[in-house]
């Protein structure tokens, strides 16, 4: 992997772990609201879980192949 490729996939994985971050306290907001929507509660988890999926993605690409 080329340095410009690593510093850039590092900033993309600050950046969803920022999203993942807000995700979840706008969640633990919605749950803790008595009238809370569970549609948004719903779709909020389900866009975290794939935020998740990303970083784990880019974390795995950051990580150099070793040789057999």
């Amino acid at each position: 992997m080329q340095c410009a490729d690593a510093a850039e996939t590092s900033r993309q994985l600050a950046e969803l772990r920022l999203q993942h971050r807000d995700l979840d306290t706008a969640i633990a907001r919605l749950q803790a609201d008595i009238a809370n929507d569970e549609l948004m509660i719903k779709r909020l988890k389900k866009r975290k879980l794939m935020l998740k999926d990303q970083i784990a993605r880019l974390e795995s690409a950051l990580i150099p192949d070793e040789p057999a």
